[in-house]
């Protein structure tokens, strides 16, 4: 088990649409062993495999008092009112921005047996499911922002000492 350093903004895993997962076998239960590891600290709430420098669809998540994982995530359902809500990421860090998220989400995918699972959660949890499954698409939040809110959060990335 392991908390695994986090791939940063500007690293081209994190622009890479994810391969599905097609064996669920001992190595599968390592990643999410490890990803669920890596999200479990103090003020980290999910993450995805690429954030880790793994191209595969999985993410960890310890958010709200629930713990889990989905492995093959698809957003199946989303609901309620689109809203821009402060979001951060550990692959950009100290940066926070308003992104435009609906309230509610569903998420479908895999346990690490293979068995179906569903996640479903309202507010920062719906965020959360938003975030990871972009994740695992080649999409970091900020490039979700609208035009000049993006532009603001490229250039305080470009003024970032990690970056």
């Amino acid at each position: 088990m392991a908390d695994r350093p986090i791939r940063h903004y500007g690293d081209p895993v994190l622009r890479t649409v994810c391969a599905p997962v097609t064996s669920f076998d001992d190595s599968l239960r390592v990643l999410v062993r490890d990803l669920a590891d890596t999200a479990a600290p103090d003020g980290r709430a999910a993450v995805a495999a690429p954030q880790i420098g793994v191209d595969r669809r999985i993410f960890a998540f310890h958010l709200d008092d629930r713990v889990g994982h989905v492995v093959n995530p698809v957003v199946v359902q989303t609901g309620g009112e689109q809203r821009d809500i402060d979001e951060g990421c550990l692959s950009v860090p100290g940066l926070w921005f308003p992104t435009p998220r609906w309230e509610f989400a569903v998420v479908e995918g895999f346990d690490v047996d293979g068995e179906p699972i569903r996640v479903e959660g309202e507010g920062v949890f719906a965020q959360m499911l938003q975030h990871e499954t972009d994740h695992l698409d080649g999409t970091v939040y900020i490039e979700t922002l609208p035009k000049e809110r993006k532009r603001e959060a490229l250039a305080a990335v470009r003024r970032a000492d990690w970056f």
